[in-house]
């Protein structure tokens, strides 16, 4: 068959597909991603291998401009008023939700005698979330209130600090002379920092030219072309262009006063990326490195849990929040997926000899949470709605 046309074909049917599980997705107690997920597994190479090469193989693109969709969106949630509303319950909850699972974890893991460098590196691998399948539950719900944007805005940086406690960490174990941590260091601060400068030199001229064809709605052209004109700057500078569409959609949503509402365009065409996300996703996970997980995964799984819970309840009690902050924030905050892999890759790279149990905890691990994570993000943010209500 053609290729144009297998693709053409393979598009079209996981898009119906992607809507009838959609369907089924408001009728039961699983979330959308969930199903998504469980639908790009049956339908890969695990099981039914029906997903073709010409599709699969456009996945780092799919994915590519999913993410950016997402981080557009989560940045437009960081808005001044936002952060007064949750400023300090974010800055607590944040960091001891990530800090706290990293040591949950490494101290778990070197209980159980794994080297007390790998036991840290892991233990900050806990400590990434997933962006993605956390905002489309949040949608998916239609819950909007305190405990939702809370959420979101937990999750626009809970990876950033968990990207750079790893990095920090790897230095220190990679060069335990201190060779090279500066170079290390310089190389993250490079990318993170990189991508907030990448992000406020094209959303400010943004802010303000955006929205004045159609007064105060920018419309679809204009999300879309900044959204890719972001994506494809930082991926040629080689910094986060997660970070930077965050960054880019912050600013605007800060500095743009004649906008309504900034991102109402780009939500029409953000849910059929995120499905196909989604689909080749479930179709990627191997299915097979689940019966290696073993004593070390399962209390490696086990301490993760543990730590988002108990270090959002901490940061929860500090910042003194609600009730339902302090009781389903960590539940909320268990999903888990592609930044947890890639630390994963780097930490087998610099330490091929425990590759093997490395990759096998991390990634069959992160299929676990990517699938059941969002079925607890949906729980947490109803039983959220109803303790604020009987509050």
């Amino acid at each position: 068959m053609n290729q144009t046309a297998e693709f053409l074909l393979a598009i079209g049917a996981l898009l119906l597909l992607a809507l009838a599980v959609d369907f089924l997705g408001r009728r039961t107690f699983l979330p959308r991603v969930t199903l998504l997920l469980a639908l790009g597994i049956l339908m890969g190479d695990s099981v039914l291998g029906l997903i073709p090469d010409s599709l699969s193989h456009r996945f780092e693109l799919i994915t590519s401009v999913a993410l950016l969709m997402i981080g557009f969106l989560l940045g437009g949630q960081l808005t001044a008023k936002s952060l007064k509303q949750c400023g300090r319950q974010l800055g607590w909850i944040s960091v001891t939700a990530s800090v706290g699972t990293a040591a949950v974890v490494a101290l778990a893991l070197t209980f159980l005698s794994t080297p007390s460098e790998i036991a840290l590196l892991l233990g900050c691998v806990a400590a990434a979330t997933a962006p993605a399948a956390t905002v489309d539950v949040v949608l998916e719900s239609g819950v909007k209130n305190r405990f939702s944007r809370l959420l979101l805005a937990i999750v626009t940086i809970d990876d950033v600090w968990a990207l750079l406690l790893f990095s920090l960490v790897l230095a220190l174990v990679a060069n335990p002379e201190g060779q090279g941590m500066a170079s290390s260091l310089l190389t993250t601060l490079y990318e993170a920092g990189g991508a907030v400068l990448l992000g406020a030199v094209i959303g400010l001229p943004a802010a303000y030219l955006t929205g004045r064809i159609r007064p105060g709605q920018p419309m679809l052209t204009e999300a879309l072309g900044l959204v890719f004109l972001c994506g494809g700057a930082a991926l040629w500078f080689q910094v986060s262009f997660l970070l930077a569409a965050i960054t880019m959609g912050a600013v605007i949503a800060n500095f743009a006063r004649h906008h309504e509402y900034p991102f109402h365009e780009i939500e029409n065409i953000e849910r059929p990326f995120m499905a196909l996300f989604f689909i080749l996703a479930g179709a990627s996970l191997e299915l097979g490195l689940l019966s290696e997980i073993g004593l070390v995964g399962a209390i490696y799984f086990a301490a993760r849990a543990a730590g988002k819970l108990a270090g959002s309840w901490l940061g929860a009690t500090l910042s003194q929040a609600q009730p339902a902050v302090r009781n389903w924030m960590g539940l909320a905050l268990l999903p888990q997926a592609g930044v947890a892999i890639g630390m994963a890759l780097l930490i087998s790279s610099r330490f091929p000899e425990y590759r093997q149990i490395i990759l096998s905890i991390v990634i069959s691990t992160t299929v676990v949470f990517e699938i059941v994570g969002p079925v607890f993000t949906r729980m947490a943010l109803r039983k959220s709605s109803a303790d604020t209500s009987a509050g």
